[in-house]
């Protein structure tokens, strides 16, 4: 395979040869620009928190540095552009962290169910020392993670059926991400899980290729899931966080100047996103329920005791120490 090189993925204003100005040609104005795609909708409160993102950046690099957004999957799915970040023929990319785990298997711990009390503990843990090194933990495979956003719980949401227990979900083909921990948790809940492409589902929902989904409130609202899915169940089952990528090959590119700003401007543009995503979750409740959908909140009890036996699976392993770690931070 050839090795991808920065001039593949970073543009250059104004002249031909993008990769000789990229490394530091002296006479010449330049402009790095920095691809980031995405398989969310520009209206979803995270796409917002990118363009502040690439605001702060160009704002922090005095127009040298622009980071160039492509959404709504039109730079391939989530997985997709994962490969592209770490192949380096595309800058960055947000996604779950759900399907990270294919790649960095670390990342899985975060799909388990009912790992966190609360929102609170999750913010504790995303930023801090755990937080931290799970982040840095995909740099030797090529993805480095600069931050985090809030994706809020994610509960179940269903075309024709209540979601009131656990047994409620027996036999149903429920849509997940390509995560083997997220899989794992609909089939013990007895559900079958059914990964498909987040720019696919809509179309897989009408069609009765599943019979359900699971995501945030915004993400249900913006995708307009709603129209055909009239019962949302907030079992909130999991906290699965997003993640902005970099290509670890574009940031040994990047010079030092330019690393500092596109940190700073993404752990700002995580501030921003955390107070728009409150927001936006009070939003979208309003929008779907104004819509006609059922919303459900079933007694999380049966759920947590029903998914117990998947940390069993870990014990002694990487994954289980962190676990613990993770339960014991106050």
């Amino acid at each position: 395979m050839r090795r991808v090189s920065f001039a593949d993925f970073v543009g250059v204003t104004g002249v031909a040869c993008a990769l000789v100005l990229a490394l530091g040609c002296s006479g010449k104005e330049k402009t790095v620009v920095l691809k980031l795609g995405h398989g969310l909708d520009v209206t979803h409160p995270v796409h917002k928190a990118m363009e502040y993102m690439a605001d702060v950046f160009a704002r922090k690099t005095e127009g040298k540095g622009r980071i160039d957004i492509y959404p709504g999957e039109q730079l391939g799915s989530e997985r997709d552009m994962i490969e592209q970040v770490q192949l380096g023929s595309l800058a960055m990319t947000k996604t779950s962290t759900s399907p990270l785990e294919s790649f960095i298997p670390i990342m899985g711990v975060y799909s388990l169910p009912y790992l966190f009390r609360g929102e609170e503990h999750a913010w504790k843990v995303f930023l801090g020392d755990i937080g931290r090194e799970v982040l840095d933990a995909g740099v030797d495979k090529g993805l480095k993670g600069l931050c985090y956003y809030d994706a809020g719980f994610r509960s179940f949401y269903t075309k024709d059926k209540e979601i009131k227990t656990p047994e409620d979900l027996k036999a149903m083909k429920i849509r997940v991400q390509q995560s083997k921990t997220a899989m794992d948790m609909i089939r013990t809940l007895g559900a079958s899980p059914t990964p498909i492409a987040w720019g696919e589902l809509y179309t897989s929902l009408a069609q009765g290729v599943v019979d359900g989904a699971e995501n945030n409130p915004p993400s249900f609202e913006t995708s307009k899931h709603y129209e055909v899915c009239k019962f949302y169940s907030l079992d909130e089952h999991t906290c699965v966080p997003d993640v902005i990528l970099v290509s670890t090959t574009v940031w040994s590119n990047l010079d030092e100047t330019m690393r500092k700003a596109l940190q700073e401007a993404a752990d700002s543009s995580r501030v921003f996103q955390r107070d728009l995503w409150a927001r936006r979750v009070k939003e979208s409740m309003k929008v779907v329920e104004e819509a006609g959908v059922t919303v459900l909140r079933p007694d999380k009890e049966p759920f947590m005791e029903k998914v117990e036996p998947m940390y069993a699976e870990y014990e002694g392993t990487e994954i289980g120490a962190l676990v613990k770690r993770i339960r014991a931070v106050e």
